[in-house]
C-alpha cells in the first residue's frame, strides 16, 4: 500500500471524551472520524479546490463502524483515513482508529458519501475533473 495516499491524524483521549464507564463514548468516535476526514482533505488542497470550483459538497449518506476495544483517558490514538472506493455515484472512505503505543485496532469505519450539487440540492455523478482528481487517491 502507498502510505502517501493515507492521512494519519493524532488525537489524545481527554476526560471529556469519556462516558460513565471510563472509556471513550461511542458518539465521540464519530467526531474522531470526522476530524480524520477533514485532515485528509486539508492535506490535499488541490482536491478541495476542484470540489470548490465544481460547486459540490461531500455528503455522508452511510456510516458503518465496528468498535474493537476501548480507548481510555490518556490514550494517544491515530486515525488512518483513505479513499477506498470510487463509484459512479458515490465514494467510500475507510478509517481505522489505532492506539499509537501498540498499533492495536480500536475501531474501524466505512463512510459512503455522495457529491451534492449545492445549487440544485441534489446528488450528481462523480465525473469529469473531480473524478480525475480522485481516481489516483483510491487505496484499496
Amino acid at each position: 500500500m502507498d502510505a502517501s495516499l493515507m492521512t494519519i491524524t493524532p488525537i489524545r483521549v481527554r476526560g471529556y471524551h469519556l462516558d460513565g464507564y471510563g472509556h471513550v463514548n461511542n458518539a465521540r468516535y464519530l467526531e474522531f472520524l470526522e476530524e480524520g476526514r477533514w485532515d485528509y482533505f486539508d492535506a490535499r488542497p488541490e482536491l478541495f479546490e476542484v470540489v470548490r470550483r465544481s460547486g459540490v459538497a461531500f455528503v455522508a449518506v452511510n456510516l458503518n463502524i465496528d468498535y474493537r476495544r476501548a480507548a481510555v483517558d490518556g490514550d494517544d490514538l491515530q486515525i488512518e483515513t483513505r479513499l477506498a472506493e470510487l463509484g459512479t455515484r458515490s465514494a467510500r472512505m475507510h478509517q481505522d482508529i489505532r492506539r499509537a503505543r501498540d498499533g492495536k485496532l480500536v475501531s474501524s469505519a466505512d463512510v459512503t458519501f455522495v457529491l451534492l450539487d449545492v445549487a440544485a440540492n441534489k446528488a450528481v455523478p462523480v465525473e469529469g475533473e473531480l473524478r480525475d482528481a480522485m481516481t489516483p487517491l483510491v487505496m484499496e
